[in-house]
């Protein structure tokens, strides 16, 4: 690591610690020629989630555009958003651990309503209004029923 008040490239860790998150390890080193202390973070690199959408372009995984669909559908609902950042995370997790590096946006679109439809129904119907793009009322009642089967 080279010491960004000499340039120095040698150094010794004085501490390590995990993130508060432990997604990352905190190392506090020390130059060994100008005696200067610097933090620096370690994090395992990982490869970028692309999402492939419906007209066929690709764009970076985005969690802030998943939580924020998320946030419109549970709006005035009695659904945290600690439980939101959950649900985000699992979608996510579940998308790495696939191995797969691009994905569509109809499975992501499908994971969400799976574990919203647990969450809140209602919030479910909503999601769901905007996702499968409802053209009348009869496509809406439709999947009202079929959440009332399901129950």
């Amino acid at each position: 690591m080279k010491c960004p008040y000499c340039g120095f490239v040698e150094d010794k860790v004085i501490d390590s610690r995990p993130t508060d998150e432990a997604s990352a390890i905190r190392r506090r080193r020390e130059c060994t020629r100008c005696a200067k202390r610097f933090t620096t973070y370690e994090k395992v690199e990982s490869l970028p989630l692309m999402v492939i959408k419906k007209d066929k372009t690709r764009e970076p995984f985005n969690r802030e555009k998943v939580l924020n669909g998320l946030l419109r559908a549970c709006e005035k609902r009695p659904v945290s958003i600690d439980d939101l950042e959950l649900l985000v995370d699992g979608i996510e997790l579940q998308i790495q651990n696939s191995l797969q590096r691009e994905v569509s946006s109809k499975d992501i679109g499908e994971m969400i309503m799976e574990k919203l439809k647990g969450m809140d129904e209602v919030a479910y119907v909503r999601f769901a209004s905007v996702y499968r793009q409802f053209k009348d009322i009869n496509t809406f009642v439709d999947e009202l029923h079929k959440l009332l089967k399901d129950k």
